[in-house]
């Protein structure tokens, strides 16, 4: 089992950037994909951006092809989601992800945390 817990949400201008993590525990953490969605006001979840276990494959959605990048440290037990040339449209609460196999669906992913507020001002 995995427990996730994002932090480094906040307010930003447009423009600006941010960098989230996610921390992880449970001794199997290099065993999963990880993931980033994002959920605003009324909308659904949507995929963010996703990685491999091993770091070397990552997928993301076109409205943050880019801008966002992704990366992990499985000795830190850690997912990072750097967030660059925020726009308004961004702001949601993110969460991290865990699945044992390779998706963008929502369905897919076994473990989540609770997610962090992002807010970009215009």
């Amino acid at each position: 089992q995995v427990q996730l817990v994002e932090s480094g949400g906040g307010l930003v201008q447009a423009g600006g950037s941010l960098r989230l993590s996610c921390a992880a525990s449970g001794r199997t953490f290099s065993s999963y994909a990880m993931a980033w969605f994002r959920q605003a006001p009324g909308k659904e979840r949507e995929f963010v951006t996703a990685i491999t276990w091993s770091g070397g494959s990552s997928r993301y959605a076109d409205s943050v092809k880019g801008r966002f990048s992704i990366s992990r440290d499985n000795a830190k037990k850690t997912v990072y989601l750097q967030m660059n040339s925020l726009k308004p449209e961004d702001a949601a609460v993110y969460l991290c992800a865990a699945t044992t196999g390779w998706s963008t669906r929502v369905r897919d992913y076994d473990y989540w945390g609770q997610g962090t507020q992002v807010t970009v001002s215009s």
